[in-house]
């Protein structure tokens, strides 16, 4: 990403005032009472449990990110504007996932609100879904052009590239290191985490870029106060919420199993390739003989095999290229070839 000049520099600032200017218009956050959401009886687990359902489903529809955040921004908000209960939890997140497609997706990307909930695989009818659609839109008033963490992040981004290209850079090879992919996984684990709803998606955003700055840069201060000033952020807060997502986030990091390393099972792979036969050896005796399958191409078998490995490195199981064509159907057995634990 080449840096960008003067006149990108004074646009991505005038986006972000504009876009500071929005949040403080329409954020709006749940609170809890009595350990659920106020005037509900949604515990924060469940609303865990559902944000990271909705982040499942935003990938089934091979929706952006973009639209991810924005679907959760305006659950939260019509969380916080009116009384519902648990059983419209799951309706009210597939409705405003579906409104966040409307504003953000292309035409062509969102199929129909029934196509969706079969792929969804939801039990609610079309009908339903439209109701709860006029719901959202009268409650908040027609206007979901809201700020999310995801606008923050991009802007931030941006001006880092300009005024700390050397940020970007690391190595002889001069490649990115500061990864807007990263902090954008980052966002959505926040953004499922009820004690981070009381801040504000541009606090989130920054506090998220921060952490990253401070592993990065001695010099992570000046740059952090530059994007603090910028954003007009009161420091006070943004310190308790930078120390609450470190705390979140190095929870999850511990929660998940250690990485383990796998190896290839030349033996598993000649059964995962072929099949077996039982055989005389010559004395009597019965043994399995592995038989690989003739390919009907002469080369189909060695595609196959880098289909395996295609699949197993690449994150976007929907890209298609030459003989690296993957079918994205969840039922479709993994073409990966068979792997086990290294024992160390």
């Amino acid at each position: 990403m080449k840096p960008p000049g003067e006149k990108q520099n004074q646009r991505l600032g005038t986006l972000l005032l504009n876009t500071l200017a929005r949040e403080m218009r329409l954020w709006r956050a749940p609170v809890l009472k009595s350990g659920c959401i106020q005037g509900s009886d949604i515990s924060p687990t469940q609303y865990h449990e559902v944000i990271v359902w909705l982040r499942e489903m935003n990938g089934v529809f091979q929706f952006s990110s973009e639209t991810f955040a924005l679907g959760v921004c305006v659950l939260n908000s019509l969380l916080a504007t009116v009384k519902t209960q648990l059983k419209y939890l799951k309706c009210m997140a597939i409705t405003s996932l579906i409104l966040a497609a409307k504003i953000n997706e292309e035409d062509e990307v969102i199929a129909s609100v029934k196509d969706l909930l079969e792929q969804s695989r939801c039990k609610f009818s079309t009908a339903e879904i439209l109701r709860m659609e006029r719901v959202i839109l009268n409650k908040l008033h027609w206007d979901l052009y809201m700020a999310t963490p995801m606008d923050f992040i991009h802007i931030f981004h941006g001006l880092l590239m300009s005024r700390h290209p050397q940020l970007m850079l690391a190595g002889s090879q001069k490649r990115p290191c500061l990864q807007a992919s990263l902090w954008t996984r980052q966002v959505q684990h926040c953004m499922a985490c009820h004690q981070l709803w009381q801040f504000k998606g541009s606090i989130l955003a920054l506090a998220i870029i921060t952490l990253e700055l401070e592993r990065l840069t001695p010099d992570w201060f000046s740059v952090f106060t530059d994007l603090l000033r910028k954003a007009q952020i009161e420091s006070t807060e943004f310190i308790c919420c930078k120390e609450m997502v470190d705390e979140y986030l190095t929870g999850l990091e511990l929660s998940l199993p250690t990485n383990a390393v796998y190896i290839l099972d030349a033996a598993s792979m000649l059964a995962f390739r072929g099949h077996e036969v039982r055989e005389d050896d010559g004395g009597g005796n019965r043994k399995t003989v592995v038989r690989a399958r003739r390919a009907q191409k002469g080369d189909q078998d060695m595609d196959d095999f880098y289909d395996g490995f295609w699949c197993l490195y690449d994150e976007d199981v929907s890209v298609k290229t030459g003989n690296h064509r993957l079918r994205d159907t969840q039922e479709q057995i993994s073409p990966c070839p068979p792997l086990r634990p290294s024992s160390q």
